[in-house]
């Protein structure tokens, strides 16, 4: 099922919304999502459980190394019911402990970022990306209760988007799986591509890491609009952070599409630089809108 448009009022939910428990498909700092066979609907996380979540990251991105079978890395990169535990048990301590313990200068700075982003960028993608094929397509009807999996079991949600046949760092390790490096490329090539049409459009994605991008047909679409910015100046902070990583390829989570095709890897990062630098962005960003 595609939409005709990317966005449509309907005077109600779709029924595959409401016949049936959606299944919990995935989760960020700020989201977790539910879909039925067509349908995605998101519950908004509650501002304990979002850090709760950053207090986790921050410290596994100092920790992951210590932990044993490559643990840290996995709950960094994919996340597990073990990190949902985890932030559990923060959250009830947060109850207990003093608020200047746990609420630090540091994680009140990353959730005061982290909020006023994903706010902009929503915003920014409803208005620079509607008809571009850039993002999913939306649909709203009037309020509707669906059960969900999981907690808190049901939800209130008055839109949903389309759901994508499944994201872009999981078509690629399918496809290193199956030996099929053609495929790598060409897909590689594409995701070059919707980041340069982008630009175009006015707006940069600092959160490029392949999980945050879907596949529908033969599309590929941004699944979290919370990076998206069109002020040079973030867009530069970011760029020049960038320049700075040695591997791209590993910095946007292909280690493992590439750990048997070293060759291949190095033309990627070699297209990478060349595509993503300030030269080459900049020109889209000459006049940014604030």
């Amino acid at each position: 099922m595609r939409l005709a448009a990317d966005y449509v009022t309907l005077p109600r939910a779709p029924e595959e919304l409401t016949s049936d428990r959606l299944k919990r498909i995935g989760e960020g700092i700020g989201k977790v999502v539910y879909a039925s066979e067509h349908w995605v609907v998101k519950r908004e996380r509650s501002a304990t459980e979002v850090v709760s979540l950053i207090i986790i990251w921050r410290t596994l991105r100092r920790w992951a190394h210590r932990l044993p079978f490559g643990l840290g890395k996995r709950w960094l990169t994919r996340g597990s019911a073990t990190v949902r535990v985890i932030s559990a048990v923060i959250r009830m301590a947060m109850i207990i402990v003093p608020r200047s313990i746990w609420f630090s200068r540091r994680v009140a700075d990353m959730w005061s970022t982290y909020r006023a982003r994903n706010r902009r960028g929503e915003r920014l993608a409803r208005k620079l990306l509607a008809g571009t094929g850039l993002i999913p397509g939306r649909i709203c009807f009037p309020p509707t209760t669906v059960l969900v999996g999981g907690f808190p079991g049901w939800l209130t949600v008055y839109e949903a988007t389309e759901k994508v046949d499944t994201t872009l760092d999981r078509l690629l390790n399918d496809f290193a799986r199956q030996g099929d490096f053609r495929a790598v490329e060409h897909w590689l090539d594409r995701y070059l591509e919707t980041r340069q049409n982008g630009w175009r459009h006015g707006l940069f994605s600092v959160d490029a890491h392949l999980k945050n991008f879907g596949v529908i047909g033969d599309r590929i679409v941004l699944l979290d609009a919370g990076g998206l910015t069109n002020r040079w100046n973030d867009i530069e902070e970011k760029l020049e952070r960038d320049e700075q990583i040695l591997e791209p390829h590993k910095a946007l989570g292909l280690e493992e599409v590439f750990e048997s095709q070293p060759t291949l890897a190095r033309r990627f990062d070699d297209r990478w630089r060349e595509l993503v630098n300030r030269d080459r962005v900049g020109v889209h960003f000459d006049i940014a809108e604030d």
